[in-house]
């Protein structure tokens, strides 16, 4: 019989993304058996992202006091060119390559269905605003950058139709990557090729 804080731990880390209701469980039983100290570092940690905020302006999350991450709020950073991803991994995944020196916008996981959800609607407005006031209308270039897979070009045909009168150019990631691949998953060097090689 498991104890009713096993239970209630394992419910709520079966919701995170890769963790089943079996992995909950060991997770569960591992940290009861770990030290106490670990205990004590996972509580610190987990009260330390409940003060991380969303950026305003590419929901990325911070922990500024301006509404603002530091990609956004870096004067060094080309407003004029704005990729969007889906997940903030693949943001930082982006950002290792030290390739891109743009913008972004984090859209939130895309659905297989090419038809947004009312919170990435609200993400794709917010860029349209910003794209009419600090751009002059119109960005120099959007890059879409959405996993190579078959869902991934119906979003990416489906993005570039909403965002048509918003840019000059569109591209998508060179094919570095994998036809079904995911960018969260690509090594620098190959991410860095994708860039390089966008059309």
């Amino acid at each position: 019989m498991q104890p009713d804080p096993i239970k209630k731990f394992a419910a709520v880390f079966a919701k995170l993304p890769g963790v089943g209701p079996r992995q909950a469980v060991r997770l569960a039983f591992h940290l009861v058996e770990s030290e106490q100290s670990l205990l004590g570092e996972i509580s610190d940690s987990v009260a330390e992202l409940m003060g991380l905020k969303i950026c305003r302006n590419c929901f990325f999350v911070h922990g500024n006091s301006d509404g603002l991450c530091d990609i956004c709020r870096d004067p060094k950073r080309n407003p004029q060119i704005i990729a969007v991803v889906e997940k903030a991994t693949d943001l930082l995944s982006l950002e290792k390559t030290k390739k891109f020196s743009g913008r972004y916008l984090v859209l939130g996981d895309l659905k297989k269905t090419g038809v947004m959800e009312p919170e990435q609607k609200l993400r794709m407005a917010a860029l349209k605003k910003y794209i009419e006031k600090d751009c002059g209308g119109q960005a120099e270039e959007i890059i879409l950058a959405i996993n190579p897979t078959a869902y991934g070009d119906l979003n990416a045909a489906m993005l570039t139709t909403e965002l048509k009168p918003f840019a000059k150019k569109f591209s998508r990631l060179g094919r570095g990557i994998p036809t079904g691949g995911e960018i969260e998953f690509a090594d620098e060097e190959t991410l860095s090729s994708a860039l390089e090689r966008r059309t």
